[in-house]
């Protein structure tokens, strides 16, 4: 994407936040700030649509968090107003709640496996929570961060960070955010080109996902990233992720069918 193609997304962007917020007779948006490239854009592009005043960027650390600096520097880069909750401890209450009382977990490696994985996903269900209860508190619009590659290979959370009002970088793959946020000069350009991670594995995103967001973004905007493994990789986690692109199915006993 060139310098100028970014600037006309850019643009587009801010004036379809502001017609939807508009038409949604809402002019305040709420949206969690990572510290990382998706987050930071989306906010930046909020700013530009309805004043730095109007966007509440919501910190949510999971005890300690090791680049929370970096959030915060986002939010005064934007002048959007910020507030930080750290979820930690309901991340704990509800682990104690819902863990046996032994603390002794499954002895099964798979059953582990799956132990550690919905763990993992507890924060950003959790932090989504959050959001849900500043944006309504607020009478605020949630914006959603996530973009077009992570929605493809399903690297999000169901019920997470999957949920929101609107979602301004859907279409756009990791790559293109990145471009995207280049041609957004009031964010520090170290945090647009950011490694991404989730901040909860200790792990980046393409070390989790075997698979580099440059193979994925080939794949989406060509149909393949020119290396058959990679693309076996992408094709495999696009057909497990689909429930995550969709509305549950409902079933309908009149015709038999689910719809």
């Amino acid at each position: 994407m060139t310098k100028t193609e970014a600037a006309k997304i850019r643009d587009a962007l801010v004036g379809m936040i502001r017609a939807f917020l508009a038409g949604a007779g809402c002019s305040r948006v709420v949206l969690g700030i990572s510290g990382g490239k998706d987050s930071s854009v989306a906010a930046a592009l909020c700013a530009r649509a309805i004043g730095p005043e109007n966007v509440l960027g919501v910190m949510m650390p999971d005890g300690v968090q090791s680049d929370l600096a970096d959030s915060e520097e986002v939010c005064r880069a934007l002048s959007i107003r910020a507030q930080t909750v750290n979820i930690g401890a309901i991340h704990a209450a509800l682990r104690e709640a819902v863990l046996p009382a032994s603390g002794s977990g499954p002895e099964d490696a798979a059953a582990r496996e799956r132990e550690r994985e919905s763990d993992i996903n507890v924060p950003p269900r959790l932090r989504m929570t959050v959001l849900r209860y500043l944006a309504q508190r607020n009478g605020a619009l949630l914006c959603g961060t996530g973009n077009l590659s992570e929605r493809t290979v399903g690297y999000c959370t169901k019920d997470g960070d999957t949920s929101c009002d609107f979602n301004p970088l859907g279409a756009l793959t990791s790559k293109e955010v990145v471009a995207l946020g280049l041609a957004l000069p009031e964010l520090p350009e170290r945090l647009v080109r950011k490694p991404p991670s989730d901040g909860l594995s200790g792990k980046t995103d393409e070390e989790r996902l075997g698979v580099s967001y440059d193979a994925i973004h080939a794949y989406i905007r060509s149909g393949s990233s020119g290396d058959a493994a990679a693309d076996a990789i992408i094709r495999k986690k696009e057909q497990a992720g689909a429930h995550k692109r969709r509305m549950p199915p409902i079933a309908d006993p009149f015709t038999e069918t689910w719809i």
